[in-house]
């Protein structure tokens, strides 16, 4: 029964990449490789031509050019795993050596709380709160004055959606640093302070080290998570078809985006389209490649360290 339990689950998994694929392949095959190069105007704009063509009843458009929606969901995600993954790990150091154990059992049951919260929830607080903090006490009246012919800076933006991001993720981290950091063989610990090393540089040398693999299973967790994340970033993105560059200055981290996942949300009711129904499907199939290359990275990079580590 076990085995055909298995068998069902990897059935309905390969049953669920090739329904994405097969509807995704008119997009990809009519753009190529330009599906995920700029131009074409804006995403915004290809998207209700897509959806148009369908429903006038003539010949389909699927012309489209993605990349700034990848373009988007590259800054935000990574801009948010890599200020999780810092302050995470330094954070499940506090917890598993440093904390009191008072301290200790309040903080091991509030961070699984954190990662428990469903997005909307963490969405809802970015548009009542940080949003209006960053439209209202970051943002001058100088640097809405500079782009004002182009886009609106509102709040709704890249680093609302860094920030609340990054709270989102984090839990998750900090779990799964903390556990693997326990399964550290407390002999390995013992031996270095007896040898004279110092508190600190133990646990960083050894238990941190040693935790390797059990780090790059969580930083994959949390960027899969991070990659699929829709609600929550449809919310505070501000979800326009709009390329961040960096060459603008330390302004273009307050200017809107619109990342892959919620792309997919915002664009629901064309599903009705056929060519527009194909495009999003196509948006689905990048994120659902991006996830299994990235679990097959995570993968290779454990087995890489697994022979200098104590935890799998």
């Amino acid at each position: 029964m076990l085995g055909a339990l298995v068998c069902t689950v990897v059935a309905l998994l390969l049953a669920m990449i090739v329904f994405v694929f097969v509807h995704a392949w008119p997009s990809f095959a009519h753009n190529g490789l330009s599906w995920f190069g700029p131009g074409g105007g804006s995403v915004d704009t290809q998207l209700q031509t897509i959806f148009n063509s369908g429903q006038s009843g003539g010949h389909y458009v699927y012309s489209f050019h993605a990349w700034p929606l990848i373009w988007s969901t590259i800054l935000i995600t990574g801009g948010a795993v890599v200020i999780a993954l810092f302050s995470s790990l330094f954070v499940a150091v506090f917890i598993v050596e440093f904390a009191p154990e008072w301290m200790r059992n309040i903080l091991q049951p509030v961070v699984r709380l954190l990662a428990s919260v469903p997005s909307v929830v963490y969405g809802l607080l970015g548009v009542l709160v940080v949003v209006p903090f960053i439209g209202n006490h970051l943002i001058n009246e100088s640097q809405k004055a500079s782009v004002a012919g182009v886009i609106s800076l509102t709040g709704y933006g890249l680093l609302a959606a860094v920030l609340i991001l990054t709270v989102m993720i984090a839990p998750i981290m900090i779990s799964i640093f903390s556990d693997g950091l326990r399964a550290v063989p407390p002999r390995w610990i013992e031996g270095s302070l007896a040898m004279g090393v110092n508190r600190w540089r133990t646990f960083w040398k050894i238990a941190v080290r040693t935790a390797r693999p059990a780090i790059v299973a969580g930083t994959v967790l949390a960027t899969a998570r991070a990659l699929g994340e829709a609600v929550m970033l449809a919310m505070v993105s501000g979800s326009v078809g709009w390329s961040p560059n960096p060459a603008d200055g330390l302004i273009f981290i307050y200017e809107p985006s619109k990342p892959l996942a919620p792309t997919i949300i915002k664009s629901i009711d064309d599903l009705a389209s056929k060519p527009a129904n194909q495009t999003l499907f196509a948006i689905a199939a990048v994120l659902l490649f991006s996830a299994a290359m990235l679990s097959l990275c995570g993968w290779i990079a454990k087995r890489s360290m697994r022979r200098y580590a104590g935890v799998s």
